[in-house]
């Protein structure tokens, strides 16, 4: 099966659904992703901290670069313009790849200007490295600042959301501004697996907690990344794209009143 994807402000173009790496560590990383490739996934998702690259860039060889979409993020101790391109370097040999479909800074940092860091970023894409750039963790007042100095687009916000975080604002700025919104920790790390309302609803569409929710993130036009290692959760996480939930039961995930602060 193919998986759905959405134009980015680069014009390239990203799977909506896409493999979390993080601690996802040695050889269960690389079995992870190369069995999810096999699977029909082609996004994976990692960065410089998660201490996989060289894992993934394993993982990756004998499938064809060109249908894979491969986001990496530099570290905050990293945004200095040399230190974005020597971090960048470094992943792209770890991965064994010649260029990114997508580098995010991972987590702002307040000590140095996004200015300084997206002139790196500029030359990463001059020179074929880096074929789109976006951010995490960015909330709302600093992706309005970072859209105001980006020297070639921001594409993505990659943030924490979930039924437990539903982060309304942050997602409607970015749809009205064309930047795709990225959902990690789609299963608020588990917790959202006992959920009385999602299971309630699981027991309904005859779907798992873990559909339904990954289901809710879609049907909001953003993007998900859940980490999986076994073949059966790689499965059961890509089998959410031939059934809706109705607008009602939409409406009941978004009145969770579990909420915690969003980025």
């Amino acid at each position: 099966m193919k998986i759905p994807t959405q134009k980015l402000r680069s014009n390239y173009s990203i799977p909506v659904l896409g493999l979390g790496t993080w601690q996802l560590l040695g050889k269960e990383c690389e079995r992870a992703v190369r069995k999810a490739l096999e699977m029909g996934y082609r996004h994976i998702d990692t960065a410089e901290i998660y201490d996989n690259q060289t894992e993934i860039g394993k993982a990756i060889q004998g499938f064809d670069r060109s249908e894979l979409f491969i986001t990496s993020k530099v570290w905050e101790t990293n945004l200095r313009f040399k230190s974005v391109l020597k971090a960048c370097e470094s992943t792209l040999k770890e991965l064994n790849t010649s260029y990114l479909d997508l580098y995010l800074i991972h987590w702002p940092n307040p000590s140095v200007l996004l200015e300084e860091t997206f002139r790196a970023m500029k030359i990463l894409h001059e020179d074929g490295k880096v074929r789109s750039i976006g951010v995490s963790n960015f909330g709302l007042p600093l992706l309005k600042q970072a859209l105001e100095v980006e020297e070639i687009p921001v594409c993505v916000d990659q943030v924490e959301f979930h039924p437990y975080l539903y982060q309304k604002e942050l997602l409607e700025f970015c749809k009205k501004h064309d930047i795709v919104f990225v959902a990690y920790s789609p299963l608020a790390r588990g917790k959202i697996l006992d959920d009385k309302t999602i299971k309630e609803l699981a027991d309904k569409y005859g779907k798992s907690p873990a559909q339904i929710s990954l289901r809710w993130i879609l049907q909001k036009g953003a993007i998900t990344i859940p980490k999986a290692s076994s073949e059966e959760h790689l499965k059961e996480n890509m089998d959410v794209f031939d059934w809706k939930l109705s607008k009602r039961d939409v409406s009941k995930i978004d009145s969770i009143k579990i909420q915690k602060k969003g980025s």
